[in-house]
């Protein structure tokens, strides 16, 4: 089979998160509940009813990680955990149209930040909480690649993930497209491009921000209207990527009127 593996370096301790199903009829019962699961850790080399389940677990579109016993028992905090942890979403994701929706119910263009493949559950938090406090519609984040909306997600959105609609799509690229069908202009935060605070940004807008390290992939940026930069005076090249999306996002806000400039 060709499953995606996953190692134990760099994970923080989760058995007390309330959002991880541990064990094998635990898992059962959330996957007969059709509950949001974003990813579904299995012992390496599994065998017997796992097979089943994670069958199952596949036929519902879940992604499957292969982890070796340490990892699951690091997770699990010492349970029983049976070869098997799942870690579900805290909130329903919602659709674009859904996201789209809630811009038209404000009389306002549309609104959305894209995280390009952004892994870190502290960062896609912290964005969803500049999201919902720069007045944005929507959050986009990709299946794979990317931190779904985990307990530490909801818990660094300071319970923005609560009233902020998360969109979780296969293909960014594609999403894109149809944003552009749909009249949105889509802005991307990298290296060497305009002048952040000096781009309109009055129409529909998507931006886009990169993953931790790797920044906006390059098909991304090439499917981009605009490539805007926040200059950097010290001796490092980039800022942390939620703090790139609150810069641009309150500019984004002030152009479009949602707040007052503020004259020195």
């Amino acid at each position: 089979m060709n499953k995606d593996t996953e190692n134990t370096v760099g994970e923080s301790k989760e058995h007390d998160n309330p959002s991880l199903i541990i064990g094998r009829n635990a898992v059962i019962e959330a996957l007969r509940a059709q509950r949001e699961i974003d990813k579904l850790y299995v012992q390496r080399g599994f065998s017997g009813s796992l097979v089943a389940i994670v069958a199952k677990a596949r036929e519902a579109g879940v992604i499957i990680k292969e982890a070796d016993s340490r990892k699951l028992d690091y997770m699990s905090g010492g349970a029983n955990h049976q070869g098997i942890i799942a870690s579900a979403a805290v909130k329903e994701y919602s659709t674009l149209d859904e996201a789209l929706s809630l811009a038209e119910e404000r009389d306002e263009k549309p609104f959305l930040i894209i995280c390009d493949e952004l892994e870190d559950p502290h960062n896609l938090g912290a964005i969803i909480r500049i999201a919902e406090c720069a007045g944005a519609h929507g959050v986009i984040i990709p299946e794979r690649r990317s931190a779904g909306l985990s307990f530490a997600v909801g818990k660094a959105s300071a319970g923005a993930i609560e009233y902020m609609p998360i969109i979780k799509v296969r293909n960014i690229s594609e999403t894109i497209s149809e944003l552009k069908d749909k009249g949105l202009w889509i802005y991307a935060a990298d290296l060497d491009g305009e002048l952040w605070c000096e781009v309109d940004y009055s129409g529909a807008v998507a931006l886009v921000i990169g993953s931790e390290g790797r920044g906006v992939g390059r098909l991304i940026k090439e499917k981009s209207d605009f490539i805007v930069s926040l200059p950097m005076k010290g001796q490092i090249n980039s800022l942390n990527a939620s703090v790139a999306a609150g810069i641009i996002s309150y500019e984004i806000a002030r152009q479009r009127g949602n707040m007052k400039e503020i004259n020195p």
